[in-house]
């Protein structure tokens, strides 16, 4: 099925629950070795939950059918602890027979993803926000490409990403040492099949670094959201987002 197809004015839920979500779940975790060890960084406890859960919870709370989770350091973990089912989620799972990068480990998906649009995540930040009102969006754009952008007030560990007043993303910034408000990254994006085809299949490929900046001035788009943004990249994010994030979130 189509999942573009399936909208319809209020039907912002009947939408989502057409699509497929992939979340990006085959880090290695390396910088968070130090506090969270022997176990994928997907399922390190946050709140007293795994991480991944608050994802799931967020696809369920959307009205998402189908996810497919990237696995790959340790992916056996994930499988055993969440099997085929996560409340109303039916679980599929591509594991990487190698590091393969956040675009490789989609492209590698691929045949399991049948729908177009898919909605990605990434498995190490979340973003509490709207999932219809993005994916509503970026379906009026028609846009070929929507990364979900976020407000902060420093923007030094992730770059700024720049659009214009209709929504095109026009360039991204490289990391800085200043400590300057703007657009970032969330980690959250509706790609379309043809993005996702022409990625190179069996090699390390980044979406962020590589795929979006090839993509810009080809329908590539920024939903501008003001949901606040938690990841547990590096041992201080990650303590953070573990003494706020789950009473922080809104229902």
């Amino acid at each position: 099925m189509a999942a573009g197809k399936s909208s319809k004015p209020g039907g912002e839920t009947a939408y989502l629950a057409s699509i497929t979500a992939v979340i990006l779940a085959g880090g290695f975790g390396t910088r968070l070795r130090s506090v969270v060890s022997e176990r994928p960084k997907v399922l390190a406890e946050v709140g007293g939950r795994p991480f991944l859960e608050y994802l799931l919870d967020q696809l369920v709370a959307a009205d998402v059918k189908s996810v497919v989770l990237c696995t790959g350091y340790l992916g056996d973990q994930v499988q055993r602890r969440l099997d085929t089912h996560y409340r109303t989620l039916a679980l599929r799972y591509s594991r990487e027979p190698q590091p393969l990068g956040t675009g490789g480990a989609l492209r590698l998906a691929l045949p399991m993803l049948d729908t177009d649009p898919v909605l990605v995540m990434n498995g190490d930040s979340f973003c509490d926000t709207r999932l219809d009102a993005f994916a509503n969006w970026h379906a009026g754009r028609r846009a070929t490409a929507t990364i979900l952008l976020a407000e902060t007030d420093d923007t030094r560990r992730y770059g700024r990403v720049q659009v214009d007043d209709q929504g095109r993303v026009r360039r991204f910034s490289e990391k800085t040492n200043d400590m300057d408000p703007g657009l970032v990254n969330a980690g959250i994006y509706l790609l379309s099949r043809t993005l996702l085809g022409s990625i190179a299949f069996g090699r390390a490929v980044s979406l962020e670094r590589e795929v979006f900046p090839e993509w810009i001035g080809r329908g590539l788009c920024g939903f501008c959201s003001h949901g606040r943004v938690w990841d547990i990249g590096v041992p201080e994010s990650y303590a953070h987002a573990d003494a706020q994030l789950g009473s922080s979130i809104s229902r």
